[in-house]
């Protein structure tokens, strides 16, 4: 039976230098070399960031690359504890090169949210819910 947890979330990159350079240097994340692999890991709170080359990836799942930047329908969220940490984590990866896509504003669900998009054109939304302490 499958449990209720996600392990790792791979980020297909076509630049893994670079990608690697925003998550590290940029957003500040701890990263964790893999010897002999095109791979970088990033641990976070019950779960790893992987960060590995788009073309290798859709091999090794058995898919054509697309060179087609689309939304794929997917977001990574990062929830923090108010909303001036919200405007913080906005600005501090654009500072890295990400690309501010939405600035933070109220929620209709009653939070405060706004997104960016990483430099290979994932999306993350930067949020604070009212009803999730953090501290």
């Amino acid at each position: 039976m499958m449990k209720p947890k996600i392990s790792i979330v791979t980020l297909g990159v076509d630049d893994l230098d670079r990608a690697t350079r925003f998550y590290g240097e940029g957003l500040g994340l701890p990263r964790y070399d893999f010897e002999g692999g095109n791979i970088s890991f990033f641990s976070l709170e019950g779960t790893w960031l992987a960060l590995y080359p788009r073309e290798d990836l859709a091999k090794d799942i058995g898919l054509p690359v697309s060179t087609q930047p689309v939304f794929s329908g997917i977001t990574l969220a990062h929830n923090v504890a108010s909303k001036s940490e919200v405007d913080e984590v906005l600005g501090q990866a654009v500072a890295a090169g990400g690309k501010l896509i939405k600035s933070a504003q109220e929620a209709f669900w009653g939070g405060y949210s706004g997104y960016f998009q990483d430099p290979e054109r994932h999306y993350w939304e930067v949020a604070y819910n009212p009803y999730q302490d953090l501290t």
